[in-house]
């Protein structure tokens, strides 16, 4: 297992925008190439992929970005051209000539890590199979299976022959959602649908049991369950009002004292609830903003609606800003209209120990301006950059493909879909450069620039396949070191 120096906190994020230093990923694995249409909807995933195409077209542009911008010794130093050898097992876990690095962190390598501890992995085991209603024997087969082979198929669901042993986890890649860190605190998920029960439970076993976050540990915040929910009718225990779930899309810190957690398909009121009484009692964050978005599935977590570019600038579907609020007046055909009367945002804002009633905001545009303007202090002006150049229908069409949906680098340079013609187009006439990941690469390979002199950038990642499954680069990474202002 990998041992920090003095001088690295290992875990620590004080906001969305700050340089990138240490990221949680995961790298498409060979369940992904199981997912059939009939049970696609009900492991989460819209569609099925080609794996080869994600893997070698877009996923590994997406690693070697972050290598660059994170741990460039790995890629550019000796022995990182291996970047280039067309077996490209220089991207894949468990292979002799994998990367290994402690700043980009795939989490089959930190599963693998655990295995080697015989007691952990007798825990794991007993646990999965449990959950997955395996046969003793299938237990006792596993015990022959390296480390590396084990994460995998406790990833993957799939035996080294190819069998299926039980369902694979494709939104595995979306490790956003395992959880957040909140300055030195990890708060963990609960995922709301049964699909994902298994890669919560290894994410639990990674965080409390990788040298890693050793000294975290007294530091990692599980949301409770409802203590009387066994005693709960079936409707009434499925209530957003009883149930806890929370995913890690739907929570952000925007500044290094105020946190926003979005209520919506699948992290429930309680469970903000339950998150927001844990970080007040640590004095984790001075306040937090419920967003209480449509539960639908275009709309699955709060950033697939909005992120953070730089500290003045937001990227977001226009019907949750000013824009949108005039389109809903003059046109009734409009993404939002007469026959949707539900299709709203409910913004309310808590204050550690504060004597008055939650502060009622009125709009998101509003909301995120006063967080740039008072908390960041930022000193350009506050912009805000529309999904689709804020037109129906490209704001909706792109807003599905994650145009929204951005994963920052640092200030003002981020991550997002190729595919997104109009939102390019937006953030061009916002004064950024837009660059193909291809073209950055080769400019960093040949020395012509380097990650140093990269600002006010949209970097471009190829997302045929990627796209498929409903989730960007925000959604694609956990950061757990951010540098702090």
């Amino acid at each position: 297992m990998p041992s920090l120096s003095h001088s690295d906190p290992g875990i620590s994020v004080t906001g969305e925008t700050a340089p990138l230093k240490r990221v949680l990923i995961h790298s498409p694995d060979r369940g992904l190439g199981k997912v059939i249409p009939s049970k696609a909807q009900d492991w989460l995933f819209e569609d099925i992929v080609h794996l080869d195409t994600m893997r070698r077209g877009e996923y590994d542009y997406f690693v070697r970005l972050l290598l660059w911008f994170l741990d460039p010794e790995k890629i550019a130093g000796p022995g990182g051209r291996h970047a280039a050898h067309p077996s490209r097992s220089f991207f894949k876990p468990g292979t002799p000539g994998y990367y290994r690095s402690d700043r980009v962190m795939d989490f089959e390598t930190l599963l693998s890590d655990i295995l080697r501890d015989e007691t952990v992995r007798l825990k794991i085991t007993a646990t999965i199979c449990g959950l997955e209603q395996c046969a003793y024997h299938t237990q006792e087969q596993l015990r022959a299976y390296d480390t590396d082979e084990l994460a995998r198929i406790f990833i993957s669901g799939t035996l080294p022959d190819t069998r299926m042993l039980f369902a694979p986890l494709p939104n595995l890649i979306f490790t956003r959602d395992l959880g957040v860190v909140i300055h030195d605190y990890i708060l963990l998920n609960k995922p709301a649908k049964r699909a994902r029960t298994r890669e919560s439970l290894l994410a639990q076993y990674i965080f409390f049991h990788h040298n890693l976050f050793a000294g975290h540990r007294d530091r990692i915040l599980e949301i409770p369950d409802n203590p009387n929910h066994f005693l709960l009718q079936d409707e009434v225990r499925d209530s957003e009002f009883t149930r806890a779930t929370l995913e890690g899309g739907d929570v952000m810190l925007v500044s290094p004292g105020h946190l926003l957690i979005g209520c919506s398909e699948r992290t429930s009121l309680y469970g903000a609830r339950q998150a927001m009484k844990l970080l007040f009692e640590r004095e984790v964050v001075q306040k937090i903003t419920i967003l209480k978005i449509p539960k639908r599935r275009d709309f699955m977590h709060i950033d697939t609606i909005f992120t953070q570019v730089p500290q003045h600038v937001w990227v977001l579907l226009n019907p949750f800003g000013r824009q949108g609020e005039e389109a809903r007046k003059k046109d009734l055909l409009h993404f939002f209209n007469a026959s949707h009367p539900e299709e709203h945002m409910t913004i309310l804002q808590f204050e550690k120990d504060a004597k008055h009633k939650p502060l009622q905001v009125d709009n998101l545009e509003d909301l995120l301006a006063d967080i740039s303007r008072n908390e960041l202090k930022s000193s350009g002006p506050v912009r805000f950059i529309y999904s689709g150049e804020g037109e129906f229908p490209f704001s909706e069409r792109e807003q599905w493909t994650d145009s929204c949906n951005l994963l920052a680098l640092r200030d003002g340079v981020v991550i997002g879909y190729d595919r997104n013609d109009r939102t390019q187009e937006a953030f061009r006439a916002a004064g950024f450069q837009t660059v193909h990941v291809r073209d950055l690469l080769r400019r960093f390979e040949t020395g012509e620039s380097d990650p140093g002199r990269v600002t006010q950038t949209l970097v471009l990642l190829p997302s045929s396949e990627l796209s498929r499954a409903r989730g960007g680069p925000h959604c694609m990474s956990m950061p757990l070191w951010r540098e702090a202002p």
